[in-house]
């Protein structure tokens, strides 16, 4: 398990390159400086815009920045580089609380508009639900998308899980009935349901999954209610758009972040999780199934800002003894090196 996640760390690292290449260069000109003013500030503010960080996540990472400089009487730019890492870091830290859905009985709703990676998402959950021991079912609730049921199927067979499915054009909740008591009726740990993503319709879409809530509420009241957006890490500050609309008609509890191999737009996954307080719970990085981990805020923002030795960082080593759990929780070094 840990030479598996160093393989995704080293994954994510390349995957992150456009970005930390952007920041790491802009970092050589900011921290150069020989003394911190208004210009510093302005000029880091620049830099976390330019990744995708957003104007207000920025604007709280710098006034953080700024409380803390002043607490500690920091005089030197270089010095600000480990406060830096540690803001970012804190701020995205996910309780593990926040996985207490998985050890339930749970039924998960994945949401999010077309396109993003919703079905190869609840592909590669299932596989690694159903690997790990637990029952495992999936519901094709996106009646109305064509081609849909027939991914989804194409998915669940790979993972050697079974599927609910009716024909296309029937009715979303339909489905969701027959899968809540098929779930019951073998006793399933973990039911997926694939919803549509249809965002241009705002009330047709608030109806839909408010009618599938209730009918889990109603005929499946023991088990956990987990929703789950889906995002697409190179759209940038569209992806954060999509999430706040979504957040205005249904309830989220969790967001998944795909496509991060190769985006330059990285600091997405700050600027999402800082402005809508919901925990970015899942990252993707590629189409292999187990392209698509926790969330491990520490080795994001190493793997965002570093640019330290490729062969043997301090956090390679951490991972070397540390449980895949365990080393969410630690603190980073000094390791941003510009």
């Amino acid at each position: 398990m840990a030479e598996e996640k160093k393989g995704f760390f080293k994954r994510l690292k390349e995957g992150l390159s456009k970005t930390r290449n952007s920041i790491v260069d802009s970092f050589s000109s900011v921290f150069g400086a020989s003394h911190i003013d208004d210009d510093f500030y302005e000029e880091l503010e620049e830099t976390f815009i330019m990744a995708d960080m957003g104007y207000e996540t920025t604007e709280k990472v710098i006034e953080n920045l700024k409380e803390r400089v002043k607490e500690a009487r920091i005089k030197e730019p270089a010095a600000c580089k480990e406060l830096i890492i540690n803001i970012i870091r804190d701020q995205m830290m996910v309780d593990e609380s926040a996985y207490d859905f998985e050890k339930k009985k749970s039924v998960i709703l994945v949401i999010g508009v077309n396109g993003v990676g919703k079905t190869t998402t609840i592909g590669k959950l299932a596989a690694q639900y159903k690997k790990s021991g637990k029952k495992v079912l999936i519901a094709a609730a996106d009646t109305f998308r064509a081609a849909a049921i027939d991914q989804l199927k194409t998915w669940a067979d790979r993972a050697g899980v079974e599927m609910i499915s009716h024909n296309e054009g029937a009715d979303p909740a339909a489905v969701v009935y027959d899968a809540v008591s098929a779930a019951k009726a073998r006793n399933t740990d973990i039911l997926l349901i694939d919803t549509a993503g249809r965002l241009h319709n705002k009330k047709n879409l608030m109806d839909e999954l408010a009618k599938m809530r209730r009918i889990i509420s109603r005929d499946y009241p023991d088990a956990n209610v987990e929703s789950l957006i889906v995002l697409d890490g190179t759209t940038g500050q569209n992806a954060l758009e999509q999430a706040r609309q979504f957040s205005n008609v249904t309830e989220i509890d969790g967001i998944v972040i795909t496509k991060l191999d190769g985006t330059a737009k990285g600091g997405i996954a700050i600027a999402i999780q800082a402005e809508l307080n919901v925990p970015v719970k899942f990252i993707g990085i590629g189409e292999k199934i187990d392209d698509l981990q926790r969330f491990d805020p520490s080795a994001y923002v190493e793997a965002l800002f570093s640019g330290f030795d490729e062969d043997r960082s301090e956090l390679d080593i951490l991972m070397d003894e540390a449980d895949p759990v365990s080393y969410t929780h630690l603190t980073l070094p000094t390791i941003l090196r510009v």
